[in-house]
């Protein structure tokens, strides 16, 4: 029996050794996986191109949600206490090309104040699904 929650998202090298079979980089987890008209999308692949954004903050959330027959994608990410409003706007706007270029997907970005994404003692609510019937 296996348990979804555990199981790696990851493919194995082919023309490796028989006993020693090689895997690429394991890129999340399946129970973190987001299906976004047809792409599979890992929160840590947003994460990385936020975290190569110095206006934003490592603090965000991906919304799903449901337009007609659509789903969407909006990603709540905290600008960096310090930085203009406007800079991180921009930062924003960024990241939407930087989203559409390296995981294929089109997102929308929204930028809030410092302390607006919710904080928790365990593991972060990454994936809010806003999504009619989930």
């Amino acid at each position: 029996m296996f348990n979804l929650k555990f199981l790696n998202y990851t493919r194995l090298l082919p023309g490796t050794a028989r006993t020693m079979r090689r895997i690429e980089k394991i890129t999340g987890r399946t129970d973190d996986m987001m299906i976004v008209r047809g792409v599979n999308v890992f929160p840590t692949q947003i994460e990385e191109l936020i975290l190569r954004t110095p206006a934003l903050s490592p603090h965000f959330q991906c919304v799903l949600d449901r337009q007609g027959r659509m789903d969407t994608l909006t990603v709540k990410v905290e600008r960096r206490a310090g930085v203009a409003a406007d800079e991180a706007e921009r930062a924003g706007k960024a990241l939407v090309e930087q989203v559409k270029n390296t995981i294929g997907v089109s997102v929308a970005v929204r930028v809030i104040e410092p302390d607006g994404v919710e904080r928790s003692m365990g593991k972060m609510r990454r994936i809010v699904d806003q999504r009619p019937g989930r």
